[in-house]
């Protein structure tokens, strides 16, 4: 059917049911197709070269406009959280309460470094940030499609944008949601705007008030992409669904972790660090 789905890296718990969804949503055409999207370590490269590459987050973190004295602190922070946040043996509700402490905390240490609105271009070009391979095609046929890309992220909305439109694929069908930085009149950071957006409460509910919802209204089918378990709320708020396809990116412990992934992602691609299997699946889906 879809040749790329035999890749090594590529793991599913029920082909037939997966090739059951992509016959419908092709068969239901490019005009009902919504793709809802994490973006750090989903549409961003997990590592390359054997070394981690930054998150949303890191980027800031790892710029020369942080002090020392903050990078520790942060990097004490994403020590204690992370092995936290990826711990399969915990509970979301375990999780939760930790998570936004860790994201208030990091935004706080942010806040405090005085950040200018003006330095963020220079901060992504500067960084080790990349884009997953094959990402072009995925944003660039998306577009032509008119096909709306949502992407939902933990991370900073700012510094997602500025990498997205620094690679030339910040497209007007993409819409992103996350936590965004609030500039005083000179342009420094003084805070972060409205309620915090953490790894477990992105949803589609987020868009309830919008003119982007109506437009949705009549995209009855969902690829959604993640690389955790809290991705997978991502879709809640969408109306009337008829198929979701949800491709996990199973990037770190993954023989621990690939049991609860393949009973919660329909696809789950294993230390891929490429959108070949999404690509594909978008291909066939609008019937190219």
């Amino acid at each position: 059917m879809i040749p790329e789905l035999s890749k090594s890296s590529v793991r599913m718990k029920d082909r037939e049911r997966v090739e059951q969804m992509l016959t419908s949503m092709r068969s239901a055409g490019a005009s009902t197709l919504q793709v809802i999207s994490d973006f750090d370590m989903t549409l961003t490269r997990f590592s390359y070269n054997g070394k981690r590459c930054p998150t949303c987050h890191n980027i800031m973190d790892n710029s020369k406009l942080i002090s020392e004295e903050c990078k520790a602190e942060l990097k004490r922070l994403l020590d204690t959280y992370y092995p936290i946040e990826i711990d399969s043996r915990r509970s979301v509700e375990e999780k939760l309460p930790l998570m936004v402490e860790w994201w208030t905390k990091a935004h706080e240490l942010l806040v405090q470094q005085k950040i200018s609105q003006d330095n963020l271009a220079v901060i992504v070009r500067e960084s080790e940030a990349m884009l997953r391979d094959g990402y072009q095609q995925f944003f660039d046929h998306l577009h032509q499609m008119s096909v709306p890309l949502l992407i939902f992220s933990a991370g900073i909305g700012d510094v997602l944008e500025e990498v997205i439109r620094q690679a030339g694929v910040f497209h007007p069908n993409v819409k992103v949601f996350s936590n965004y930085m609030d500039f005083d009149e000179s342009g420094v950071l003084r805070a972060f705007k409205g309620e915090l957006i953490h790894i477990y409460n992105k949803r589609e509910g987020a868009l309830l008030n919008t003119e982007h919802f109506k437009e949705l209204q009549s995209r009855c089918n969902v690829l959604l992409l993640g690389d955790s378990l809290g991705d997978l709320n991502m879709s809640d708020g969408v109306m009337d669904l008829e198929n979701i396809l949800k491709i996990g990116y199973l990037n770190d412990k993954v023989d621990e972790r690939r049991e609860s992934y393949l009973n919660s992602y329909d696809i789950i691609l294993e230390k891929d660090e490429t959108m070949d299997v999404p690509n594909a699946i978008l291909l066939y889906i609008t019937g190219q």
